[in-house]
């Protein structure tokens, strides 16, 4: 009995001995089992780092880094760090950055369908709509084919819904299409050949250079985005009136773009995480505009003197009617551009008829709670 005992001692100790050896070497060498190389992309956004567009940018690169848990690293510079604004399609296909932030509208350029996503009317759609098109109704596939015909090496997201546009700020209200007869006046896209043929005589800037312009007399009139990115760009400092509502950009949103090459050689589980955080991001983006753009809608006009007017109607439908002839004229010989154009505006047929017959007008409830106080001044 005594030996057995001895013997089931020993067993015992040689047993845990061993283990004991075997999670010594384990804890010797955790590096071989665990580690993971961590990738760094450099990205450069389109706007100044004072702008809520770069915080933007700023808040997706955020949402990667956390959810990667810093296997994937973003790290994002303003406009100008690497390249100029409208520089940066060509910088990140060709590799000279890993990827971007910044809108389409800026590489119209090169081929003019692409501004279609963020362009005129939108036949109805609001942003938010225009990524349902984007996402459910061929948009997606149709801007990959875009891209691959003018040989840029990007992958693309779209992501952020923007609300409509302002048709900008002026000296004085404009009440009709005369108005815009020989005026200098900043947008881009296809808004450029919109209110070209409406008489004006366009300049595209990027945005941190639109309220220097205005200031030096350059520009006559010009518009941006939206009240934060207006807000802190200047351009109270050098106007005190702003047209609100515009078919020029009725809808638009952001593009991420990844250098294609670069995107392709990360694992599986990093390219979900980064189509997660892009709707992630947008879905974010959207209630932050609503409460950023709101306060400072506000602030605009009690601290800094800002008059709001709403365009007229009768210039919108002309808007409109000027749209159409830019379309049919730009859909000659660019047979992606008229497919993209009828993809849209089927999906919009049906999306927006339901929109409408769907929802109840928000005028109404708001009159009725906060005593029918107009949201700007009619001109």
């Amino acid at each position: 009995m005594k030996k057995t005992t001895k013997q089931s001692t020993a067993a015992r100790r040689g047993f845990l001995g061993k283990a004991a050896a075997g999670t010594a070497t384990a804890l010797a060498f955790p590096a071989v089992a665990t580690a993971q190389t961590q990738t760094s992309f450099r990205f450069q956004s389109t706007w100044p780092s004072k702008d809520i567009f770069h915080e933007y940018a700023q808040d997706f690169a955020k949402k990667v880094n956390d959810m990667t848990g810093g296997d994937l690293k973003i790290e994002v510079l303003p406009a100008g760090a690497v390249v100029p604004a409208f520089g940066l399609l060509d910088a990140v296909s060709k590799g000279t950055l890993d990827g971007g932030h910044g809108v389409m509208g800026y590489n119209y350029g090169k081929q003019a369908a692409i501004a279609l996503w963020t362009s005129g009317p939108a036949y109805g759609m609001d942003a938010n709509q225009v990524l349902a098109w984007h996402k459910y109704g061929g948009g997606k596939e149709l801007l990959a084919k875009l891209y691959d015909s003018i040989g840029a090496n990007v992958v693309s997201f779209l992501t952020g819904p923007m609300p409509t546009q302002p048709l900008g700020w002026f000296k004085r209200p404009v009440t009709k299409r005369e108005d815009f007869k020989g005026l200098k006046y900043r947008t881009n896209g296809l808004a450029i050949d919109l209110f070209t043929k409406m008489g004006a005589a366009v300049n595209a800037l990027p945005g941190g250079e639109i309220v220097p312009a205005l200031d030096r007399g350059l520009l006559d009139g010009a518009e941006f985005n939206n009240a934060s990115s207006d807000r802190v760009l200047g351009f109270p400092d050098v106007s005190k009136v702003c047209m609100l509502q515009s078919f020029h950009q009725s809808s638009e949103q952001f593009e991420i773009t990844f250098n294609k090459t670069k995107y392709n050689a990360l694992p599986a589980k990093l390219k979900a995480i980064i189509d997660n955080a892009v709707e992630a991001s947008s879905a974010d983006m959207s209630w932050k505009a609503v409460d950023r753009y709101s306060k400072d809608y506000i602030e605009l006009q009690t601290k800094d003197g800002v008059k709001f007017y709403k365009t007229p109607d009768s210039f919108l439908q002309e808007q409109i009617k000027v749209w159409d002839e830019v379309v049919a004229a730009k859909g000659e010989g660019n047979p992606l551009f008229r497919e993209v154009e009828k993809s849209m505006r089927d999906f919009a047929a049906r999306a927006v008829k339901w929109d409408m017959d769907t929802n109840n007008p928000r005028r109404m409830a708001y009159n009725h709670y906060f005593g029918g106080k107009p949201a700007a001044k009619k001109s």
